[in-house]
């Protein structure tokens, strides 16, 4: 079975056509690399996925079921663009406060597992605002990864990172797919960092993958 199989998507915003006849399948366990440039459809196609726009056509299947429907929704978590934290709030504290919204059954529990999968374990105090960029992006990854979802959507995640920030993002990623049996779709416009990961790639352009 496919995590995500996508036929003949389009989104259009008034004339423009961001996402024009794309078809795509990512299968369950892969590390999918989404490469495209700015503008190409990327983060269009993935918010389609995550449900927070809504196709102008074309069919959406999660898991063999309509991505709309609730089961299937309950399994997929993103991070698209930056994480929703309060800048004030600890680290701990922000990751808590997503797991009671989520009605979690064991909050602290879930959140020491999160914290300890993007290697965050001993920033937990730290205030989110004095987090740097690469901290920031795992705390939104530790956040989206809450409940143990089947298929995470990530939106070029890695950009502006430093080597080291990339390093720890690929670990990150190799291990929620091995040893917890994430599916992860990942966008970017670096091929570079992608390959080292990757299991399977689409390449979008102006809104078709080519």
């Amino acid at each position: 079975m496919e995590a995500i199989k996508i036929t003949n998507l389009q989104k259009n915003f008034g004339t423009k056509q961001a996402v024009n006849g794309l078809n795509m399948t990512v299968p369950v366990g892969s590390i999918y690399g989404f490469i495209g440039e700015n503008g190409s459809g990327k983060s269009t196609t993935e918010k389609m996925i995550c449900g927070l726009i809504r196709p102008s056509g074309g069919e959406i299947k999660i898991f063999g079921e309509d991505y709309t429907s609730q089961d299937v929704r309950a399994k997929v978590s993103c991070l698209i663009e930056s994480p929703g934290c309060f800048s004030n709030m600890s680290v701990w504290n922000n990751l808590i406060l997503q797991a009671t919204n989520l009605n979690l059954k064991n909050p602290n529990q879930e959140v020491k597992r999160v914290l300890r999968l993007v290697r965050m374990e001993g920033s937990a105090s730290n205030k989110f605002k004095n987090c740097s960029l690469g901290m920031k992006q795992r705390v939104g990854i530790a956040m989206a990864l809450l409940g143990d979802p089947l298929l995470l959507v990530l939106d070029e995640p890695i950009n502006g990172l430093d080597a080291d920030g990339m390093r720890i993002m690929r670990e990150i990623l190799v291990d929620v797919t091995k040893n917890y049996g994430c599916t992860v779709l990942i966008s970017s416009h670096v091929l570079g960092e992608l390959e080292k990961i990757a299991t399977h790639y689409g390449i979008i352009r102006q809104g078709k993958l080519i």
